[in-house]
């Protein structure tokens, strides 16, 4: 086939587009921006399902942020008092006297209906 025939010419011209259509094709169908003949990128604007996704996304991560910085506090908590808690517990069970057991139970002196 010689390179100087306009069909030649034509076939580049043909195969390039198809290239071009493909490379669209593959971006529009991944979410990436598209490109015009010019090499200008064209961003998919966000619809209503998006942008609530989004903001639920943003919801989520303030939620996240706080429940770490809850376990973080929890953590010290354990870990910094963990053992001295059980013990000052452990404590006040041994100094309780043993007749003193709570509420006292009169059940002589119920009241009768």
């Amino acid at each position: 086939m010689p390179f100087h025939d306009p069909g030649f010419v034509v076939a580049i011209v043909i195969v390039c587009t198809l290239g071009w259509l493909a490379n669209n094709w593959i971006r529009a169908k991944h979410g990436y921006p598209l490109e015009d003949e010019w090499g200008g990128k064209t961003e998919r604007k966000d619809n209503a399902e998006t942008q609530r996704l989004k903001a639920e996304n943003k919801s989520l991560h303030d939620k996240l942020d706080a429940m770490q910085d809850r376990m973080i506090v929890l953590e010290k908590i354990v870990t910094d008092r963990g053992y001295s808690l059980a013990e000052e517990i452990e404590a006040l069970r041994d100094t309780r006297a043993k007749d003193d057991a709570g509420v006292p139970l009169n059940l002589g002196k119920k009241e009768r209906a």
